[in-house]
């Protein structure tokens, strides 16, 4: 299973998002956020089940008013995933959602009006050891700091940031995570490097309206793949205007492509060209599609020709290397039989299973024997 021990990651606290850490040497999480209205409970929960079904860390509800916050306490009650709500302006919501069980409150201290109405927040919050997201939006930035900075830029977001955190350490609170989001990525990065020299809080990291399905996981991926790198990010959303459940899969690829997180299948394909002895792009595509609900991570080489093919494919769980008249499967590494183009994805998806449901259960055995 490919790792990378280059990239060194930022000491962090670490925070607990229900039974989710976050920070430390914690692995970076993937969250999502729902788009249904909070108070249409069955849609609400219908999109946190498939975004379960995806491998999703934490989701993210909005919850603006107090029908919200009671539809919360209902969706609650029937969910495991962590639950982080979306609070603004209104203090009173933020309380009621810290009766019904909320997992973090996503809320700006500035922005939830007097310093009473704050430390009854605060207060709360540490009754209930619930930790907070502070979330800095370059979209968001208050009339004084744009009057300073006359636009959106990255010292504007730290100011605002700082000053947020600012009145948590006044109120001695230091349970939480924050978050600094552009959607212009030189100053998102700018942002998050600029902070993470000043505080040792986690980091939610987020290309913020990055855009639809195909260009904003090309931007999200450029952005919070720079920061990862660097080894600056303790959890992480996609925002792309489509279905969440695919903020979900482009967050996990982020990961695995950087040997950062491993959950379901890593697939290495070619891009295929003349030399390919199968149609390597419906092959791969079909696979995607029946494999989506493994979770268990397995490394699969699909190519197309044997000019790479024997390679990639000694490096992988289970490979394929297209040949004439018929192609060869590898196991481990090793030759193991020869695969015709008939029954090509059939045969794939079989190898496949067995292996990951061999793998959960020398798992289920460790952990009966401890």
């Amino acid at each position: 299973m490919f790792s990378n021990d280059n990239i060194r990651r930022r000491k962090t606290r670490q925070i607990m998002v229900g039974d989710v850490a976050v920070g430390g040497d914690a692995p970076i999480s993937v969250q999502s956020m729902t788009n249904t209205e909070t108070t249409d409970v069955e849609a609400t929960l219908e999109q946190i089940h498939r975004l379960q079904n995806a491998g999703v860390d934490i989701v993210r509800v909005s919850v603006p008013s107090m029908d919200a916050a009671a539809a919360f306490k209902q969706i609650r009650a029937q969910v495991q995933v962590p639950l982080v709500a979306d609070i603004h302006f209104d203090y009173r919501i933020a309380l009621e959602v810290l009766e019904n069980g909320v997992d973090c409150l996503r809320i700006n201290p500035g922005n939830i009006g007097s310093e009473e109405r704050i430390r009854s927040v605060i207060d709360s919050a540490k009754d209930k050891n619930i930790p907070l997201r502070i979330g800095v939006n370059a979209g968001s930035l208050g009339k004084a700091l744009l009057r300073k900075y006359k636009e959106p830029n990255a010292e504007a977001m730290v100011e605002s940031a700082l000053t947020q955190i600012d009145i948590l350490d006044k109120l001695d609170f230091q349970n939480f995570k924050i978050s600094l989001k552009a959607s212009e990525i030189f100053m998102t990065l700018a942002a998050y490097r600029s902070l993470a020299t000043q505080i040792d809080q986690p980091f939610h990291l987020g290309i913020t309206e990055a855009g639809g399905q195909r260009s904003g996981t090309v931007k999200s991926a450029i952005g919070l793949g720079a920061l990862l790198m660097e080894g600056i990010g303790d959890t992480i959303r996609i925002s792309l205007a489509a279905d969440p459940v695919e903020e979900v899969k482009v967050g996990f690829d982020i990961l695995k492509s950087l040997g950062l997180r491993h959950k379901g299948v890593n697939l290495v394909a070619c891009p295929s060209c003349s030399r390919q002895n199968f149609d390597v792009i419906s092959v791969v595509n079909e696979l995607e599609s029946r494999l989506e609900d493994i979770i268990t991570p397995i490394d699969v080489a699909v190519i197309g020709c044997i000019v790479n093919g024997p390679g990639e494919a000694k490096v992988a769980e289970i490979g394929l290397t297209g040949a004439s008249p018929n192609n060869l499967a590898y196991v481990e590494g090793v030759p193991d039989h020869k695969v015709s183009n008939e029954n090509l994805v059939d045969e794939l998806e079989s190898m496949i299973r067995k292996r990951v449901a061999a793998r959960d259960a020398a798992q289920k055995d460790i952990i009966a024997s401890d």
